[in-house]
């Protein structure tokens, strides 16, 4: 009985040493469900807009017979007026000018180096235009058919003379008058000849004795010096001063300077006269820009006081 009782301790024994000996499971550890990462937002790149472009700047009178120099904002390669291209200086300066029977308005435009552009319109102001009577003949004193055969080479030599480019700088002045008295004939008066309607007067005359000097108003280059007088002009001078801005002085008794001559502003260039259409001795002084006939007192400014 004794030894039956031992047997069953030891196989107790050996199976409590077993228990021990297997290592033990560790708990099972509780995990969270898998969250998908969130999806990477897509980075906006921010786009920089160019700024906008600066206005024209002007100086000068925007009116009927009226000159402007403008300049062109930064970065203009182009300049056009009512569709014709202007010529820009490379300091972005340039000149327009309104003829004496110019609309209300114009639209100046502009390109950029980036391709925009700039679109403006001017308010051209009315001029106040005169009513003058004039004891002359419309045809300067010769017949009709002396003044037909005469005057379309006398056109042709004006008009070519104003299609000159010298490259003067003459429009970047301030421009004076080439000789001071008392102005006896405004721009753009409608004129009547002995009672018959004429075309407007194209420039301003100053009335003083013949013979008296006159310089030139701004530098420039002689396109014209005639030698002899036109049926209407008489002894015509014409001076480029550049940009297709000139001057065209009429009626002399001499011109004292020669064609593709060089002139600086109050260099003398001829004396006052009464050849051709004229009742008198005086001055005209007539200016175009292109086609656009100007009034030269808006550039000249008030006739000083005489001395």
């Amino acid at each position: 009985m004794i030894h039956h009782a031992r047997t069953l301790s030891a196989a107790a024994l050996l199976a409590l040493l077993a228990s021990c000996a297997a290592p033990r499971q560790p708990a099972p550890v509780p995990t969270a469900p898998l969250v998908p990462a969130p999806a990477a937002v897509p980075q906006v790149e921010r786009q920089t807009l160019p700024p906008a472009p600066a206005r024209f700047q002007f100086e000068g009178a925007i009116r009927q017979g009226g000159v402007v120099i403008g300049t062109a904002p930064e970065g203009v390669v182009a300049v056009n007026l009512n569709g014709e291209k202007i010529t820009l200086a490379p300091d972005r300066r340039f000149l327009i000018a309104f003829d004496r029977d110019a609309p209300p308005t114009a639209r100046i435009s502009a390109t950029l180096s980036d391709g925009r552009s700039i679109d403006e319109t001017l308010t051209v102001a009315k001029g106040d235009w005169e009513i003058e009577h004039v004891d002359a003949s419309r045809t300067g004193g010769r017949t009709s058919a002396e003044f037909r055969r005469l005057r379309p080479a006398e056109l042709a030599a004006i008009n070519g003379a104003r299609a000159r480019e010298t490259g003067a700088e003459g429009w970047r002045q301030q421009f004076t008058w080439p000789v001071i008295g008392r102005i006896s004939g405004r721009f753009g008066a409608q004129r009547i000849y002995r009672g018959t309607p004429g075309s407007y007067h194209s420039g301003v005359d100053v009335a003083k004795p013949a013979g008296t000097p006159l310089v030139a108003p701004a530098d420039g280059v002689v396109i014209l010096a005639t030698d002899h007088p036109f049926t209407l002009e008489g002894n015509l001078l014409m001076i480029d001063h550049g940009m297709g801005l000139n001057s065209a002085f009429l009626h002399l008794s001499e011109i004292s300077v020669r064609e593709g001559e060089s002139v600086r502003r109050g260099q003398p260039i001829g004396r006052i006269g009464a050849t051709g259409r004229a009742t008198g001795p005086h001055m005209h002084w007539g200016m175009k820009w292109n086609d656009a006939r100007i009034d030269p007192l808006l550039l000249a400014g008030p006739m000083p006081s005489r001395s």
